[in-house]
């Protein structure tokens, strides 16, 4: 029935496609608000909601109480708590092409009975594609902040809003007793790859896109969760104010961002419907450069007193409306499945396409994520697939065209070994949680050609040796190249000596000269003294970041002392991993991938060669005399004279280690009110306990003030 044309319905036809869109549109508003987890595309959603809308206006004596016209969102999570919003939250209309952005403004005229040489500015701002937001603020001060939710009542998410940084939690300047500032929270295209890996590498589902991570993120009943999530935020419109801070849409806006929001650069006024369209296409044209996603661009009416002239229908203003992109996504036919192998052994499906333009561009690959994506998906080879493309996000497989599935496909078996030449074992390793990891990893680390080109790639970037000159470009030319078979770090540091005309023959590659070759090899032997920190990270060994990097080269102090626990971890000592574990910020998952690095015997001796080749510079102690140098120190409960990142930079001063654990290795504990297991702990070792106040006078501060 729903592919039956609206002009041939019957009454009852009708009556009965409203009950079901009603249903069907209801089930994807939950998907969508509450669960964040859409089933359908936005257009497929659109065409829905353009149909009921449609077969309301030819009957409207059909009109349902629970019509979709009438409703914003969905009902509020009982997860969280609810705010009822002063003035509700409604969304906008939505127009598909240029003509019905024009049929817009001549709406806008009739109902303001303006005649068409008379002046009329409507503003233009990219529509954000994330999860709309309310922030109240009394005095200045952020007291609450809200999700859309039905429109009337949202959900409570203050503490969450709270951890957003472009969320001021005090507003500059002069500004209304009360005001409710409303936007969109968001997470950037580089926050959503750099989540979905974190995600990948802990087992846990992957988000679809930047909005459901968004949504998810800020609706976390772990506000700690969404601190470390890198959420955004656009303010753009407000609800309630005791006072509003300008005339029109434009002088709101750049009120607001005098209050120290982040609001739309893009956001320009323009007086004709030509201006408003040309505008659209430009900001179509360059969306993909912004790093963040968005689905159209809004107009509204610029002058707030014409605006509060022409109100609301329904369940959208009468001023504003939606100009919606066309959808990125079309089908194709996918011709193989390539696995690709990343420096830390994942392997990662790509799906090979037959040539296809997404969005204005072409595409030829795909991310099919992990296999557990491929089983639910079930995509085989030759099958015709949808595919989404939104910004520069690596385009994805949404799903397959079930009728136009050749006969004789095969499921795809993923491999249990890797591609590479060595046809070395995948494992999926277990997560925090104890919960089997989605990722497949191949073992081979260095051994493994894919992995050990990567390796060095890592090896000379910025924050490991940065050797100038020497990027993922001329890695690959050198590992390429027979003169030269750059296959380790240490072949790094004997190109010049491997052959009396390694000169010669560099200078005569592509891309090089005398000079260049020369400023090479010079930048290349400046690196052989080399800080332990940088060294450590250089070894891309998984999960020992930069941060990770510095606090081993820290407590340890030389490459002698790191190397030795290393070894002594992965032979499996547990005083050693005990040490190791006890130091701030380091646990279990990167004990774990220590000890698998320097278990595997082609690690220790790429490590062993490659230090031969350098000069290690031990990390300093800054104070050797101090009443605490040398000694491992644990801070515990709630410091009052200091903050926990202070105890611990002005220990480390001193010369002492501070541990995130008590173990027998700790010398001193300092205890803040409200300490626990910790104490129990040392009592068990009988190590020493201080307060603050008696830690000042430790270290020859007793008077001074907290």
């Amino acid at each position: 029935m729903s592919d039956t044309p609206v002009e041939k319905l019957t009454e009852g036809d009708a009556a009965a496609e409203l009950e079901r869109l009603a249903g069907e549109i209801a089930a994807h508003d939950r998907r969508y608000y509450a669960d964040d987890a859409p089933s359908v595309s936005d257009a497929e959603y659109d065409a829905l909601r353009r149909r009921n809308s449609a077969i309301e206006a030819r009957f409207p004596g059909l009109i349902r109480e629970d019509s979709p016209s009438a409703r914003v969102g969905t009902e509020v999570s009982e997860k969280f708590g609810k705010i009822r919003h002063s003035i509700p939250m409604l969304s906008l209309d939505n127009a598909f092409s240029d003509e019905d952005v024009a049929d817009f403004g001549k709406r806008v005229r009739r109902f303001l009975k303006l005649d068409e040489a008379a002046p009329l500015g409507i503003t233009a701002e990219p529509k954000i594609d994330g999860l709309s937001l309310s922030l109240r603020y009394e005095h200045g001060e952020l007291v609450s902040a809200a999700t859309r939710g039905d429109g009337t009542t949202g959900e409570d998410v203050t503490r969450n809003a709270r951890t957003v940084a472009d969320i001021p939690n005090r507003l500059k300047g002069d500004v209304p007793d009360i005001f409710e500032v409303r936007g969109e929270v968001y997470m950037s295209h580089a926050g959503f790859a750099a989540l979905n890996a974190s995600q990948a590498e802990d087992g846990k589902p992957i988000y679809a896109n930047p909005r459901n991570a968004a949504a998810g993120s800020l609706r976390q009943l772990d506000a700690g969760i969404t601190r470390r999530r890198k959420l955004n935020f656009f303010a753009y419109a407000w609800g309630e104010a005791s006072a509003v801070p300008g005339e029109t849409q434009m002088d709101v806006v750049k009120a607001m961002k005098a209050m120290g929001f982040q609001t739309l650069d893009l956001m320009k006024r323009f007086e004709t419907i030509d201006g408003l369209i040309e505008h659209y296409h430009q900001i179509e044209a360059g969306r993909a450069g912004l790093g963040y996603d968005i689905d159209g661009v809004v107009y509204k009416v610029d002058d707030l007193a014409l605006q509060k002239r022409l109100g609301f229908v329904s369940r959208s203003p009468r001023w504003a409306i939606a100009h919606k992109f066309p959808a990125e996504q079309a089908t194709t036919v996918l011709r193989d499945i390539e696995i690709q192998v990343g420096r830390t052994g994942a392997l990662t499906p790509v799906a090979k396409l037959d040539p296809v333009t997404v969005g204005g561009v072409v595409v030829q690959n795909a991310t099919l994520h992990n296999a557990e994506e491929i089983e639910r998906l079930d995509v085989r080879v030759g099958d015709t697939v949808q595919i989404q493309r939104a910004g520069d996000v690596i385009p994805q497989v949404l799903g397959i065209v079930a009728e136009k599935r050749p006969a004789g496909t095969e499921p795809f078996a993923f491999p249990d070994t890797c591609p590479c030449e060595l046809k070395t074992p995948v494992v999926r390793e277990e997560t925090a949680s104890g919960a089997q990891s989605v990722v497949r990893r191949c073992t081979g680390e260095f051994a493994c050609p894919f992995q050990r080109r990567e390796h060095l790639k890592l090896f000379v970037s910025r924050k490991a040796f940065d050797i100038d000159g020497l990027g993922e470009k001329q890695i690959d030319l050198f590992y390429d190249d027979p003169d030269f078979s750059v296959r380790t770090p240490a072949d790094i540091f004997k190109m010049r000596g491997k052959d009396a005309a390694g000169l010669k023959k560099l200078k005569d590659k592509e891309g090089f000269g005398e000079v260049s070759a020369r400023n090479l090899f010079d930048a290349i032997e400046a690196r052989r003294t080399i800080a332990l920190d940088r060294l450590i990270f250089s070894l891309g060994i998984r999960h020992v970041g930069e941060a990770t990097a510095k606090t081993l080269a820290r407590a340890y102090g030389s490459f002698e002392a790191f190397h030795e626990a290393a070894l002594k971890v992965a032979e499996g000592d547990a005083e050693a991993a005990a040490e190791m574990d006890a130091l701030e910020d380091i646990g279990g998952a990167v004990i774990t991938a220590v000890a698998r690095f320097f278990s595997e015997e082609h690690n220790r001796r790429l490590v062993e060669e490659l230090v031969r080749e350098l000069t290690i510079e031990r990390v300093e102690k800054p104070a050797a005399t101090s009443p605490v140098s040398g000694q491992t120190i644990v801070f515990t409960g709630s410091l009052e004279r200091m903050t926990r990142d202070e105890a611990k930079a002005m220990a480390e001063a001193l010369g002492a280690k501070v541990a995130g654990s008590v173990s027998k290795k700790t010398d001193l504990v300092v205890a803040g009110p409200g300490a626990g297991s910790k104490l129990k702990k040392a009592a068990e070792f009988e190590i020493e306990v201080i307060d603050e106040d008696a830690w000042f006078v430790r270290i020859g501060r007793g008077g001074e003030a907290g």
